[in-house]
């Protein structure tokens, strides 16, 4: 069974007024297609700064609404208020409902357990479980400490505390599938698509055992769990700490 997170909630975005295309707007601001969106199976995104640095992540779930399709924005609920007036920078003229939805519930449950209608593999790593959005306000126990103990064990970060300011390519954005390099421009595309084409990553944010934590490039920590989320140079990142889904990569590529 999946229970809440309430550290999560929904940012809205949907059409205000018929013929509002809501797809073509977030189209052209974040990191990926949200087209490959569909119900159960959210795409993993981020809204970044225009030298391509993380503001906020969150998942885009497509929802129908009274003049036609939108969005559902999951994302970190202390950055809702701020990512609804950033997208709201953007709206100009379009005549857009972009508000914060405290009426869902964002639910995760861990990997082994029966999926539920609604509910799809996280887009970033099977491992990491399965995520929905409930039509109703979270009731039940929230699970927040143990997901965010099971999302440490995989090496993947997540949220402001972990990943504000850092170049998106840099947080393993192209590993976990929270960027297309195809669907064309958005807001710090430039930068991002000059690092892919490069090949290059000079950095990168890594989960470590708190005692190879570089207190200078330290982003977070989490003193229970005896880790830290660093952003080091890629040769400075300690032998076996990079996670199997970048090694992977890494092999394939070579």
């Amino acid at each position: 069974m999946s229970s809440p997170l309430k550290n999560r909630t929904i940012v809205r975005v949907a059409p205000a007024a018929a013929g509002e295309d809501v797809t073509e707007f977030l189209q052209g601001l974040v990191t990926n297609d949200v087209t490959l969106a569909s119900k159960g199976k959210p795409v993993y995104a981020a809204l970044l700064s225009p030298q391509g640095k993380m503001l906020f992540d969150f998942f885009v779930w497509p929802e129908g609404f009274e003049h036609g399709l939108g969005y559902l924005l999951d994302c970190e609920k202390r950055a809702a208020d701020e990512l609804v007036k950033r997208l709201s920078l953007y709206r100009l003229r379009r005549k857009l409902d972009i508000a914060v939805d405290a009426n869902r519930c964002v639910v995760w449950a861990p990997p082994g357990n029966e999926q539920e209608e609604g509910k799809g593999n996280d887009p970033r790593l099977p491992e990491l479980g399965f995520r929905a959005v409930l039509n109703q306000p979270c009731h039940k126990e929230a699970v927040d400490e143990e997901y965010l103990a099971h999302r440490l064990s995989l090496g993947v970060p997540e949220g402001q505390d972990e990943m504000a300011d850092i170049l998106w390519l840099e947080t393993n954005a192209g590993e976990l599938n929270g960027v297309s390099f195809t669907k064309g421009c958005y807001v710090g595309q430039e930068n991002t698509a000059r690092m892919n084409w490069r090949q290059k990553i000079n950095r990168r944010l890594v989960v470590v055992p708190f005692q190879f934590s570089d207190p200078k490039r330290r982003k977070a920590l989490y003193r229970d769990l005896k880790l830290a989320v660093d952003h080091l140079r890629v040769d400075d990142i300690p032998r076996g700490v990079l996670p199997h889904w970048i090694t992977d990569e890494d092999k394939a590529s070579t």
